[in-house]
């Protein structure tokens, strides 16, 4: 079974930046498609950025041009680095491996990590 596990999340005030890191089990971040979604109360856990096996990025468009999703295969871990962060950008992180439906991309692995927290404040 691939373990997810998330970290670097924190307090944070707005402008400033985290590196979140997802550490995974076997070799899911060389071969698979990653992603890292938001949890907030109340709401959807929306994908926020994805990575291809072939390096291809994809992000929503609230954190285009703030956010970055990169990978080390050799270390099996994805990142996310989140600059000028917004109070809006506040939540539970997570990662998982993707598949990909016609546009779309949805989790591949029904079991998440524990996430990461993190708070923007204003």
């Amino acid at each position: 079974q691939v373990q997810l596990v998330e970290s670097g999340g924190g307090l944070v005030q707005a402008g400033g930046s985290l590196r979140l890191s997802c550490a995974a089990s076997g070799s899911v971040v060389r071969i698979l498609s990653m992603g890292w979604y938001r949890q907030t109360p109340g709401e959807q856990r929306p994908l926020v950025a994805s990575i291809t096996p072939g390096g291809n990025t994809d992000y929503a468009d609230s954190v285009k041009g703030r956010f970055t999703i990169s990978r080390d295969t050799a270390k099996n871990t994805v990142y996310l680095q989140m600059n000028s962060l917004k109070p809006e950008d506040s939540g539970v992180y997570y990662c998982n491996a993707l598949r990909q439906s016609g546009s779309s991309w949805y989790p591949l692995f029904g079991s998440w990590g524990q996430g990461t927290q993190v708070t923007v404040s204003s």
